[in-house]
């Protein structure tokens, strides 16, 4: 985990944000992965987790499940990723989204994107 965004996820929760994660990986797989970071435990900053159970991370069906599952309007909602076709598939659901591109090279797309998290704009 990048040294910034343990920080970042612990101010967003302190301002009452609600954090999820949605991940290729198995909801056990990400609790360990968040349950045993550098940064600590980071499990109770969660809400809730999704994984490929809630469908394939490039089809906009997922993100309306997850939306739903959530009980928040689309457009309240921010995703992120470092995949551009995740991040159209989350718009396209009505998602506000953000491309993170720690190492600059992902490709050209009209998502706003950043290298860190504490660059990271929420929406309003």
């Amino acid at each position: 985990m990048y040294p910034e965004v343990a920080a970042r996820l612990r101010a967003w929760r302190d301002q009452g944000l609600r954090l999820f994660v949605y991940s290729s990986g198995s909801i056990a797989a990400q609790k360990l992965f968040f349950g045993y970071s550098d940064a600590g435990d980071l499990t109770p900053l969660f809400e809730n987790y999704f994984d490929t159970t809630s469908g394939h991370k490039q089809d906009t069906t997922s993100y309306r499940r997850i939306t739903d599952a959530i009980g928040l309007p689309a457009h309240d909602i921010l995703f992120l990723s470092d995949i551009v076709a995740e991040l159209d598939a989350a718009r396209t659901a009505g998602l506000h989204t953000t491309l993170l591109d720690r190492d600059g090279l992902a490709p050209e797309s009209d998502h706003p994107r950043v290298t860190r998290f504490d660059e990271i704009v929420l929406p309003a």
